[in-house]
């Protein structure tokens, strides 16, 4: 099997490959030694042209085909006066050769020198090579993906094994259609054969190590999505299936109807709808665009990357739903790495809930750490909540010492009370979707009674909605519960002293959370948690919520690069919203005749 074919079964880029550092800290003259040896046995004999004996030797010559065993050899030779170098097959090798940096000599020896190099190599990547969990290593950036973890096999082979989850795949393997190698999903036998439906990618522009792109849609397309829009207004799900019979990968139908299915608890046909939409997305990407490096952008004021967006959240859901929530987290990260400045779709309040569910409690304190300073997480109740959580969970680890426990733990108290000093109002929905009946000190009291929920802000009562409806399930755990329990008595008494911070706490709460930006807004549309929509304002329920473009940015910035046909299309959704059409037409600059 090819070295590349290994990559892929291990879920690797080029150039991720182990480092024997064992090999490479050899004792220089022991190599020198052997090199002689070989050069004597011919094996490093220069070639002949135009000579069978030399093409016969040139099968039992050592390839060296590997950048670090010519390092490892490079380290041994430094001084280039034992061997003739030039005389050996591998100095014909120019791509490997040409990528070689140069180290410093020094006369103790190489071992630093190797350190070194081995930092240039890693550096001139762009990844560094690490086998462990999510976050745990400070060397990768904290938004880091992972290819083999953008697979759901991987995560159910670890829980059922290879045999449970793959059956009888490999005996068909030989029999299967060629398809196109991709990450995100596996291409299937019984979907309509692929041909390009006229996505494709551009790069827009590179600056600060970012690259900025955008997906682009040609004639053909356009005319398609004018016939989905219209069968769209017509309110019959079965002119969407007929447009799909001639257009099987238009990704705006696909996702279409694949809410239709949902709706109709057809959850199967749902997520191959969603999984054939990403894969039409993953064949047009551009040659360039990475999933893994964490420096790609696409811009959601473009209306041609919503679709992506809403792909991929779909198909993490429905990770999340199958029982993979350590592949949909991976997925939470690659969505919150395409714009992490503007966050379109608010991954922030749903990637705690998955770190919690997969046990990545590492990464999620990571993350709290490094982006608290310019992002004020704390001042999410998700993250003021589920960071104590995660702190408290570490601290039951059974190879720990008891002092870094002890410490954990008080980590843990310290930041869960603070949370329940500044959102008091959450404690009671919690208890209630926990089944929990709270004890009469606690229901009776001013600072958690009825009273903390009727006068919150209503900005925080749609985030405390939020949080609660999806995040209860990871409080019903019965040492969890007696943690949080201890905790509250411990926030009361500081209430009843009169605890500074208290008062500092409720001025916050009165200035903060009078209105939530529309991000949160369209998150909580697509997470239809019961809840959270009840408790949306009336300007955002008022108005109809498309599902292949829920809230679409009302920011301009983009729709003068629109070519006509694009610039109709965004007035007849404008249209579905029911906003004036003069309106739309100063929003977007032009003068159309619509």
């Amino acid at each position: 099997m090819s070295s590349r074919a290994l990559r892929r079964l291990r879920g690797k880029q080029r150039g991720q490959e182990a480092i024997d550092i064992g090999g490479l800290l050899a004792d220089p003259n022991e190599e020198v030694a052997d090199l002689e040896e070989e050069a004597q046995d011919g094996v490093l004999q220069p070639v002949a042209k135009n000579s069978r004996k030399s093409s016969k030797k040139n099968k039992t010559q050592k390839n060296v085909n590997n950048i670090y065993e010519l390092v490892k050899y490079l380290a041994s030779n430094a001084s280039r006066k034992k061997c003739s170098f030039e005389n050996c097959q591998f100095y014909t090798n120019v791509s490997c050769y040409s990528y070689l940096p140069t180290f410093p000599q020094q006369e103790e020896g190489v071992g630093d020198d190797l350190d070194a190099l081995l930092e240039t190599i890693e550096k001139t990547n762009g990844l560094s090579h690490q086998s462990g969990p999510c976050g745990t290593s400070d060397n990768r950036p904290v938004l880091y993906v992972e290819h083999r973890n953008l697979n759901p096999e991987t995560e159910l082979k670890r829980y059922f094994g290879a045999r449970a989850v793959l059956g009888d795949q490999r005996a068909r393997t030989r029999q299967r259609q060629f398809h196109r190698s991709t990450w995100m999903t596996a291409p299937k036998d019984t979907w309509p054969r692929f041909s390009r439906p006229g996505i494709s990618m551009s790069l827009q522009e590179s600056r600060e190590g970012l690259q900025y792109f955008t997906f682009v849609h040609n004639r053909d397309y356009q005319q398609v999505q004018f016939k989905f829009l219209d069968a769209v207004e017509s309110m019959d799900p079965n002119n969407i299936v007929a447009l799909l019979q001639l257009n099987p990968y238009h990704v705006d139908s696909l996702l279409q109807l694949s809410d239709v299915c949902r709706i109709q608890e057809d959850q199967e046909m749902a997520r191959d709808l969603v999984e054939r939409a990403l894969y039409s997305f993953e064949c047009a990407f551009h040659p360039v665009f990475s999933l893994t490096s964490g420096t790609s952008r696409l811009d959601y004021l473009r209306p041609e990357n919503r679709a992506f967006y809403l792909a991929l959240y779909k198909h993490m859901m429905f990770l999340e739903k199958r029982g993979c929530p350590r592949t949909a987290l991976e997925y939470c990260k690659l969505i919150l790495s395409l714009d992490p400045e503007n966050d379109p779709l608010c991954m922030l309040l749903m990637v705690d809930f998955l770190s919690l569910r997969s046990r990545e409690y590492t990464f999620l304190i990571r993350l709290y750490e490094e982006w608290e300073g310019h992002r004020n997480l704390s001042q999410l109740p998700n993250f003021a909540l589920s960071v104590a959580l995660s702190y408290y969970h570490q601290s039951l680890q059974d190879e720990l010492t008891p002092e870094e426990c002890a410490r954990l733990k008080q980590k843990a108290d310290d930041l869960l009370q603070d949370a329940l000093i500044m959102f008091p109002g959450v404690l009671m929905p919690l208890l209630d979707l926990c089944a929990v009946q709270p004890d009469s000190a606690v229901s009776s009291h001013s600072f958690f009674g009825p009273k903390s929920q009727i006068w919150q802000p209503p900005a925080l009562n749609e985030l405390l909605s939020l949080y609660v409806g999806r995040c209860h399930i990871l409080w019903k755990e019965g040492r969890v519960l007696l943690w949080l329990e201890g905790n509250v008595r411990e926030v009361l008494r500081r209430v009843d002293s009169k605890d500074p911070l208290v008062e500092d706490y409720e001025n916050k709460r009165k200035i903060r959370y009078q209105s939530a930006p529309r991000n949160i807004h369209r998150h909580v549309i697509l997470s239809e948690i019961k809840g959270a929509t009840a408790a949306l304002p009336l300007e955002v329920t008022t108005q109809p919520v498309m599902g292949f473009d829920p809230l679409p940015p009302l920011d301009s910035s983009g729709w003068e690069q629109l070519t006509t046909e694009e610039l109709h299309m965004e007035l007849k959704k404008i249209r579905f919203r029911e906003l004036p059409l003069m309106l739309a037409v100063k929003w977007m600059k032009v003068s159309v005749k619509y």
